[in-house]
């Protein structure tokens, strides 16, 4: 099967194209065709297999021969990252149908989006829900055009504590609009969710919400003070080399401790850089940027990274702590091993984390396989 089988406009075609589509990934196959259709749809599938595609072809499909320079559909996303890198995607795959896009969320100035929603009269917003509803108390935002709402990565919307602003989105949209739910994971709240905003949406679950295939897992066991060695060893050595020369996401659990460790590999002449809660919106922008164009090979990040960065080179992910459930483990490694590529997960174990390393691999369905590295001795 090829994206022609769609019978997609010639001109969504030729940006599938030009963005290199060839063949669709099972969550594209599966759930496009009920998009198109006008169908609710609960689409759930690892990270990094083609979700935002899978419901923005279909979404500038159905806005052809439309109205214009009015918000047709919306697409609500728990983090400033996902939001922009999701815009960008529309900005890519809809540049020849004349449709414009625009994202919304915290850390710039309301003034400034306000002058862009002017001057762009987007069709599609792509906003964080603190945002979104800021903008509309102030009269700036009319949600009555839309047709499609999507919740992408709908199960953090629940651990961020979203669902009440969730709920006053809802409220302002037309009674008649279709409901996409894309999630990599199914909570109950998810399945309360989708019976009490969808209308009998189409289910579709790719592999069982667990990490894709082509990522390589292992743990090493050490203590907490043997943590930095043990990373600077495996970067030194480029243990776990996936052979693509790619970069390295490091997951670590808080803020602070995100920011300091980049700063000591910095200090032992590593290109690191940090993606945390406690930067300004332009620092963000700018850790992003020399992330994605490889001027930091390393990137430590906290959770805030999980759902947000989509770049093809990282090769590995290394949890230099261990996440707190196996929901956010699938997140965190889904940054790796995107589209079919390779991708190798390393997670420093210490003795205290052996209960959630026990959820983890009952989550997987397997045990992981335990490595030791060159300065740690198990």
């Amino acid at each position: 099967m090829n994206f022609s089988s769609f019978g997609f406009d010639q001109r969504i075609a030729a940006a599938i194209a030009a963005a290199g589509y060839e063949t669709p990934t099972p969550i594209q196959e599966k759930t496009i065709p009920a998009t198109l259709a006008g169908k609710d749809v609960l689409g759930l599938a690892q990270t990094g297999t083609g979700k935002t595609a899978a419901f923005a072809l279909p979404i500038f499909q159905r806005l052809l021969g439309g109205e214009r320079c009015a918000i047709r559909a919306l697409v609500i996303s728990p983090t400033r990252e996902l939001a922009e890198q999701t815009h960008q995607a529309f900005e890519m795959l809809g540049k020849d149908t004349g449709f414009r896009s625009m994202s919304m969320y915290g850390g710039v100035t309301v003034k400034s989006q306000v002058k862009t929603l002017k001057a762009r009269m987007p069709e599609i917003v792509v906003a964080c829900p603190g945002r979104l509803l800021d903008l509309m108390g102030q009269g700036f935002v009319d949600l009555r055009s839309v047709e499609t709402l999507v919740l992408d990565e709908a199960d953090q919307m629940f651990d961020m504590g979203f669902m009440p602003s969730i709920k006053k989105i809802i409220a302002a949209l037309p009674r008649a609009h279709q409901t996409l739910l894309f999630s990599a994971t199914l909570p109950q709240e998810i399945r309360a969710l989708a019976k009490q905003y969808q209308r009998d949406p189409v289910r579709v679950e790719i592999g069982n919400s667990k990490p894709v295939e082509t990522v390589s897992h292992y743990v090493s066991s050490m203590g907490q003070n043997d943590k930095y060695e043990a990373l600077r060893s495996v970067l030194v050595e480029d243990w776990g080399s996936t052979g693509s020369g790619g970069q390295t996401l490091v997951f670590t659990r808080t803020k602070h401790r995100a920011k300091r460790l980049a700063q000591q590999l910095a200090n032992s002449g590593f290109a690191a850089t940090s993606l945390q809660g406690n930067l300004s919106q332009g620092q963000r922008e700018k850790a992003m940027a020399n992330f994605r164009s490889g001027r930091a090979a390393i990137m430590v990040a906290t959770d805030i990274a999980a759902r947000g960065i989509d770049i093809s080179k990282i090769s590995r992910v290394i949890n230099f702590d261990i996440p707190d459930t196996p929901e956010a483990y699938t997140h965190r490694i889904g940054r790796t091993g995107r589209m079919e590529r390779k991708g190798v997960a390393l997670t420093f174990v210490t003795p205290e984390d052996s209960s959630v390393l026990r959820q983890i691999e009952r989550f997987i369905g397997a045990p992981i396989e335990r490595m030791s590295l060159p300065a740690v001795g198990e």
